[in-house]
């Protein structure tokens, strides 16, 4: 018997059963939630300096200004739609991703390369789970890069916007969500898997040589990596997703407002907030990995990657 099973809880759900894939899906709730709500401050300034690079000379000095204003309310703005919306995400991609990847991998196509099952799975799973994000990243979006804010709450937010544009006003942005977060999750995870491959191979040792708690050390770092990555290749979307919840004129479609945003910004401005984007999902990616993996580990699951 190995160190791992000798220190692993058992599990008392059948692996790839639907209780399995479901309790995936809550450990993907308790990662992506609560983190991306301690990262609003972060988030906040992000999306104002996309809309606006003179609005701040810099981070620290705009939390000092919004402190000085609104206190730690003002700092944490827009916490709420965060927090709704991403536990939906985090719900999704997560449970949807070990649906998809043990379809993808185990049924359907066993004998292909494993990083185009890695890439196949997160982008199925990434395109359910923004369907139920983007109602409420367009609420957060508009309450954060507006002054004075469109909304104070995510119920007021939420009121506004189907008053004024009806429900197909919460999904003005999936197109652009989709260009944002497909291509950020493929790389997120098929990046995490790899890296956590790499880092065995260059430990020497087998994953099932080390105990839950190493293995979920191995996941911290290999997510920091991966959202390194993938915080730079989503950036110009995420730039466009800022700029369309906040600078879209009245009957005007995505595919115009976008044509005239890019001509107002130009390819420049779609880097706008990347260095604080980059340090926002880094620490993100690297806490929600070893989240998700340490309640694997907790439930009795094998951690992600390294198999």
């Amino acid at each position: 018997m190995s160190t791992l099973e000798k220190t692993m809880p058992k599990p008392g759900i059948e692996l790839y059963s639907g209780k399995y894939f479901a309790a995936c899906g809550l450990g993907g709730i308790i990662a992506c939630g609560p983190t991306h709500t301690a990262v609003t401050p972060l988030d906040l300034v992000k999306v104002r300096r996309q809309v606006d690079p003179k609005l701040y000379s810099s981070n620290f000095g705009a939390w000092k200004t919004i402190f000085k204003a609104d206190g730690v309310r003002g700092v944490f703005f827009g916490w709420s739609p965060t927090f709704v919306g991403y536990c939906f995400q985090g719900g999704g991609k997560y449970g949807f991703y070990e649906v998809f990847k043990y379809q993808y991998g185990e049924k359907w196509f066993p004998n292909a390369n494993k990083t185009l099952i890695f890439l196949g799975a997160s982008a199925s799973a990434e395109f359910l789970a923004d369907i139920a994000l983007c109602p409420f990243e367009a609420i957060k979006v508009r309450m954060q890069s507006t002054l004075p804010p469109f909304a104070h709450t995510l119920r007021e937010g939420w009121s506004k916007v189907v008053k004024d544009e009806g429900v197909a006003g919460l999904y003005k942005g999936l197109y652009p969500l989709w260009a944002r977060q497909i291509p950020y999750t493929m790389c997120k995870f098929a990046t995490f898997e790899e890296t956590v491959n790499q880092i065995y191979k260059f430990l020497g040792k087998p994953k099932s040589s080390y105990n839950g708690l190493q293995q979920t050390g191995v996941s911290f770092a290999g997510g920091y990596i991966a959202g390194i990555a993938c915080a730079v290749i989503s950036h110009p979307a995420d730039v466009m997703v800022s700029q369309l919840n906040s600078n879209t004129k009245p009957g005007e479609g995505a595919g115009k407002a976008m044509a005239r945003i890019y001509g107002q910004i130009g390819f420049t401005g779609l880097w706008n907030g990347l260095p604080t984007r980059i340090l926002m999902i880094g620490t993100l990616t690297a806490f929600q990995w070893l989240i998700y993996d340490s309640f694997k580990v907790a439930m009795g699951f094998p951690t992600t990657g390294g198999h």
